[in-house]
């Protein structure tokens, strides 16, 4: 399912299903049939229908809602090895803990509250009527054979979250042209491209998307990020004087934003 897609279920019960499992990220078949009294046969049928129409997918037993954002891309800069892919359930731990990381470096507000948000949450992706949630990450793996270990939910285990991009949209009609991203790398994994091609990622997304303009805003101190983003196009659109307090001194929001083709 593309994030675009208006959700139809054609049954109440499907509708159920999905709400469900979209509001837990991921959830036991067994526990979600038992939690909405649905008749086994009705259950199995409504599942059928909507892994086939491409709203969920299942895997030993798990069903979650299925986002179909592209493939995996791997790079090898200046020896160090990254991948870049559509985040999956399994890696809400490791995007907290790299945005919270990123946030204590760098006073980053808006991230800091995605990851407070993420982190309450029990679903990492969001696609419902009332908001849309997308991230993409950068992993490095350990470097053990991955043959030699499982996977959840796609995701291996030894892969270590080093950078994330986010995706905010809520349901509005007057802002559906607009998403608010937020980006980041872990201070040890800079300077090998990663925000870029993460930032490059999360734009195509919104994009393929329908989104027209993409905002976010960060601390006139935050100069490292000012400087990345301007680098890669973006704009000030406004700055509004003293709207943070960090630390007891007071320091000016610097909003900026990115046009994509219309």
């Amino acid at each position: 399912m593309k994030f675009s897609e208006e959700l139809e279920f054609g049954h109440e019960d499907r509708k159920r299903i999905y709400e469900y499992v979209e509001s837990h990220g991921e959830a036991d078949a067994a526990d979600v049939r038992a939690a909405l009294n649905v008749d086994p046969g009705g259950f199995r049928h409504h599942v059928a229908i909507l892994k086939r129409d491409g709203y969920l997918e299942a895997e030993d037993g798990k069903l979650r809602p299925s986002f179909e954002e592209g493939a995996a891309e791997e790079y090898d800069v200046d020896d160090v090895e990254f991948t870049i892919r559509p985040a999956r359930q399994a890696d809400l731990s490791g995007i907290v803990g790299a945005i919270r990381q990123v946030a204590e470096q760098g006073r980053y507000i808006v991230a800091e509250s995605v990851a407070d948000e993420v982190d309450h949450d029990e679903a990492l992706l969001r696609h419902n009527e009332i908001e849309r949630r997308m991230f993409f990450v950068a992993t490095v793996s350990d470097g053990e054979s991955r043959s030699e270990s499982g996977t959840a939910g796609g995701v291996d285990p030894r892969d270590e979250v080093v950078g994330w991009v986010h995706l905010y949209a809520p349901e509005l009609e007057k802002l559906a042209h607009t998403a608010e991203l937020t980006v980041g790398v872990l201070e040890d994994y800079r300077g090998h491209g990663i925000g870029s091609h993460l930032l490059e990622r999360g734009l195509e997304w919104a994009a393929s998307n329908g989104y027209e303009k993409v905002y976010q805003s960060v601390p006139s101190t935050n100069d490292a990020a000012i400087d990345f983003l301007t680098e890669h196009g973006w704009e000030t659109e406004a700055v509004r004087e003293d709207h943070y307090k960090i630390d007891d001194e007071y320091v000016d929001e610097v909003m900026m934003a990115v046009e994509l083709a219309r």
